[in-house]
């Protein structure tokens, strides 16, 4: 395996967790997904087009398997690319408070832009202000789906990725932040 960071790059740590991620949205069928914090994730702990490309690529691969493609694709796509410039914010943190900040951040973001999208492109509300709050009202009980799915495996992501990366991959350690 190639060995390289401080920052040279090639992240095999992060790269695995977010192969399993990916491999935990296609067996998973009860919409508690890994996508928002595997976006997170790599905004915190890529590099680069990478961090920006995986989250893309897991959503590519993955989407044909789950029903395919709609016309609110590009907005959710463009959500998670939100996700991951809110994850590099986290670059140098393992704080979770932070994280979890992020996390409770990305699923708003994700909330408003995806119910936005469902609105713009559907006849189902009119598009009046009591339409956008019926439909953003009709959302709120995936919205809590979602910031469950997008904490519990944003802490099993980060959390992960901190004890493999005291123990396996030293390569990948996070420096910790000057307070």
């Amino acid at each position: 395996m190639q060995k390289k960071t401080a920052d040279g790059n090639i992240r095999p740590l992060a790269i695995g967790l977010i192969i399993l991620a990916g491999l935990i949205r296609v067996v998973q069928n009860v919409n508690f997904a890994p996508v928002g914090a595997v976006s997170l994730f790599c905004g915190a702990r890529m590099r680069g087009w990478q961090a920006y490309f995986l989250p893309l690529a897991l959503m590519a691969v993955t989407d044909p398997f789950l029903g395919g493609y709609s016309a609110a694709t590009p907005l959710i796509y463009a959500s998670f690319l939100v996700n991951v410039w809110i994850g590099t914010r986290l670059r140098k943190s393992e704080n979770p408070l932070w994280i979890g900040s992020a996390a409770v951040l990305g699923s708003v973001q994700f909330f408003l832009l995806t119910n936005f999208a469902w609105l713009a492109g559907s006849s189902m509300y009119p598009h009046t202000l009591a339409g956008v709050l019926s439909c953003y009202a009709a959302g709120i009980p995936f919205f809590w789906r979602t910031l469950a799915s997008d904490l519990f495996y944003s802490g099993v992501l980060f959390g992960l990725h901190a004890v493999l990366s005291r123990t396996v991959v030293r390569s990948e350690r996070v420096a910790a932040q000057a307070a």
